[in-house]
């Protein structure tokens, strides 16, 4: 008993576990199983991962060619085995070994020992031992994953890849049959010899087929007809990127099935490449693009980078995946923080004017100002000094905090660090993070029209790429059914944050892009870092996010690389692609009608002459009320200011007028003709203090430091100081440092070149109203 008792053990556990311990390829494919790339293992062969599935196809050919009684013996055929021996001995030399398929499967296992009897004895023993822990379909499929077909190739999903370009169960019975008798015969597959060998074997199978009425006459008459398969294809290189992405976060070796559309891939993939055809005559040789569905959060497209085989072009590197200087692209992010905050109301001027903040002078693209501007438009024309008021407003603390909450990993110093500049593309950012957030904010909106005006949890989720039931569980545990009363950004904040976006402005020649607006709507921002280095946009609906970057991997700059001339054609060629439906809800019940002033967007006051009535979020209520509008005091003649001291009351018009600070109105008059500026006040009233300010100093501010230039031919160069006055033809008498050096008239500037050290400046106009400045040259 005991020596049964060893003996059995000694059986049972002579199985290895694993089975198969070889170096495996990284193999991808897309949600319906397609071959989207494959890495070599490190024993340099093709392995693909072993796989369950065999093609029937495959099951009846290799069954009838290796095994034909493999459903009914437990492991080994002592008859095959029987008729091997006599075969070997009437022949002097080995012409047959009868070995199962099963028996096959543990001679691979065991790394092809040398041929022995004691060999032949073992691998009967753990053939048996393997059908008592398998099934004959298990047993197929290691044989099928682990099979040599020749050359470097094992495994038949390996070998119709290489040998035919597509996957086994597309192949034809002629195809199947030409790779069935390779195992037995690997050397066979040798482009230019081994044919007739080759053909003859592949026949005698499709006969044997033909036979067993597996295949009918018309289909065996086709298949000896059909060619053999001759050099290798390549591999798919679909998603190269997206395969080197998943090897790096631990899925070597591995089978994984991701959520790419294969087809969607393969058409972006030649977009990008279209693209680069034109970009390249500008040395602009990398692009990237992603496509994220909404709802689930799921990559249905990942071109990590374009397909250059130029090494300088560095078109290796996974730009998706890689920070880079953000440009404008969170202005979006920003504008709809304040909303939610109820910090600025979409139509609230902000200014636009020249401004210096402890020596950072941000400047518009276009290098010129508005004076003021609604806060929507500033978003949607991308401007930068709007955009810094607007952060100065918020904060840079909150707002590095705020990103770091919706999703961008890679602000990994401090909020100083990047100071007001982060909204202007101080700051790097992964195309990944900012995809993914702009997904969260559309998936928040749609959500909330979807679970009857509440919000979910989890809402800004990274997106993922591997089709993994567990993980679309996961986000389903998260978000499913946790119904909240507030969310990271409100439905209404971002409602108004995309309809903002909606409005930006697109190239005059680029006409294809109004008639593709005009057919479906798209949120859509674009972003130029310093240097014209990186080019981005962004652009979203209800259904997918689609995320473009532009630029050289290197961080070269070129002339014109900028988003709205290089990435914006990219997506919304995407777009075309992917053909968008429909828009978002309004959400009304996350929403109040806020009365403003027509002219300054503000909250209205009592004051203001002329109202509208918006839609805004819950907390716009707490917006100020309008700062410009005031009452002004006018003669009858409503063409002169006065006072009491040199008017009576009872002659007096009071009126309301809006009136901006001189700066801003300098600017903001010249492009918006409905502006009335102040009148002047009336002569015999000219020595009354007004209690409007009449002119400012454009630059510098208070307490600058400025430097004086020098100029090419190394001559000390001047400083241009700039004045704005209510009245252009007033003339400004100007004194630096108690000195009189000159007066201005219509066009108040002065070119100086003071000695190093602090000045003051002093202006006088001719009412007698002064302004002083100090700085530091």
């Amino acid at each position: 008993l005991i020596l049964f008792i060893i003996l059995f053990s000694l059986f049972w556990f002579s199985l290895p576990k694993p089975l198969f311990n070889n170096p495996l390829s990284t193999v991808l494919t897309d949600k319906d199983e397609v071959l989207l790339n494959a890495v070599i293992a490190d024993d340099k062969q093709w392995r693909f991962p072993y796989n369950e599935n065999v093609p029937d196809k495959f099951k009846s050919a290799i069954v009838q060619f290796e095994d034909r009684k493999f459903y009914y013996h437990p492991g080994f055929n002592p008859f095959s085995i029987g008729r091997a021996l006599i075969q070997n001995i009437k022949e002097h030399k080995k012409v047959s070994g009868g070995s199962t398929i099963s028996m096959q499967v543990i001679r691979l296992a065991r790394k092809n020992q040398k041929r022995t009897v004691l060999e032949k004895l073992i691998e009967i023993t753990l053939a048996i031992r393997l059908e008592l822990s398998y099934s004959k379909k298990e047993i197929l499929a290691l044989y099928a994953s682990n099979a040599p077909f020749g050359s470097n190739v094992v495994g038949i999903e390996a070998a119709s890849w290489r040998y035919f370009g597509r996957s086994p169960d597309k192949l034809s019975w002629s195809e199947i049959a030409a790779i069935a008798v390779l195992p037995n015969s690997p050397s066979l597959i040798y482009p230019g010899k081994n044919h007739d060998k080759f053909k003859a074997k592949r026949n005698r199978l499709l006969k044997r087929l033909f036979e067993e009425k597996l295949i009918d006459y018309n289909t065996y008459l086709i298949s000896l007809n059909e060619p053999l398969p001759g050099k290798p294809y390549a591999l798919p290189q679909t998603a190269p990127h997206l395969l080197t992405r998943a090897i790096a976060e631990g899925h070597k070796g591995q089978l994984i099935k991701t959520t790419i559309n294969e087809d969607l891939q393969v058409k972006i993939n030649k977009i990008i490449e279209n693209h680069q055809q034109l970009l390249k005559a500008n040395d602009i040789n990398n692009a990237a693009a992603l496509v994220i569905e909404v709802r689930t959060g799921k990559v249905i497209s990942y071109i990590g980078n374009t397909n250059d085989p130029n090494p300088d072009h560095n078109s290796y590197v996974d730009i998706i995946n890689s920070p880079r200087s953000t440009g404008s692209i969170l202005k979006p992010m920003l504008y709809a923080a304040l909303l939610d905050n109820g910090q600025i109301l979409p139509t609230m001027l902000i200014p636009d004017i020249p401004t210096q903040i402890n020596g950072y002078a941000p400047e518009n693209y276009n290098m010129t100002f508005d004076g003021a501007v609604p806060a929507r438009r500033a978003l949607a024309r991308s401007l930068n000094v709007p955009a810094v008021k607007m952060l100065q407003n918020y904060g840079i603390e909150p707002f590095n905090y705020f990103l770091k909450k919706i999703g961008i990993t890679t602000l990994k110093k401090p909020a100083s660090h990047y100071g007001l500049t982060i909204i202007l593309g101080g700051a790097e950012a992964k195309l990944w993070d900012l995809a993914s957030v702009y997904a969260g904010m559309a998936r928040t909106l749609e959500n909330y029209t979807a679970y009857n005006n509440g919000y979910v949890r989890n809402e800004f989720h990274p997106p993922y790429y591997i089709n993994d039931p567990e993980r679309k569980q996961d986000i389903m545990n998260a978000t499913s059914g946790q119904s909240q009363n507030s969310a990271v950004l409100s439905a209404a904040s971002i409602w108004l944050t995309f309809e903002a976006m909606v409005e930006v402005s697109r190239p005059d020649n680029e006409f294809f892009w109004q008639q593709f607006a005009s057919s479906a709507r798209i949120a859509w921002k674009t972003g130029t870092s310093f240097g014209y280095r990186d080019g981005w946009a962004i652009g979203l609906n209800p259904q997918y996010v689609v995320a473009v970057w532009v630029g050289n991997a290197d961080g070269e700059g070129r002339p014109e690389l900028t988003g709205i001339s290089t990435a914006a054609p990219i997506l919304f060629d995407i777009f075309k692609l992917l053909r968008p439906q429909g828009w978002f809800t309004c959400p009304y019940s996350d929403m109040i009608k806020i009365p403003v002033c027509r002219y300054s967007g503000f909250k209205a006051s009592s004051i203001c002459e002329v109202v509208d009535t918006i839609w805004a979020p819950k907390t716009g209520i707490k917006t100020a009320v309008c700062p410009y509008h005031q009452v002004v005091h006018l003669d009858n003649t409503e063409t002169w200011r006065v006072t009491s001291e040199c008017e009576p009351v009872y002659n007096m018009k009071n009126k309301p007028w809006f009136v901006l600070p001189p700066v801003m109105e300098w600017y903001f008059k010249s492009k918006n003709p409905f502006y009335k500026v102040l009148p002047p006040y009336r002569k015999d009233c000219r020595n009354i203090l007004a209690e409007i300010r009449s002119m400012d100093i454009i630059y510098p501010k208070e307490d600058s430091k400025l430097y004086v230039p020098v100029e090419l031919n190394s001559e000390e160069g001047k400083i241009i100081f700039k004045v704005a006055h209510r009245n252009p033809k007033t003339t400004i008498f100007w004194h630096l440092d108690e000195k009189y050096i000159g007066c201005t008239n219509n066009f108040h500037q002065m070119a100086l070149a003071p000695s190093p050290g602090i000045h003051v400046l002093t202006l006088v106009d001719q009412n007698g109203e002064s302004l002083s400045r100090r700085f530091e040259i």
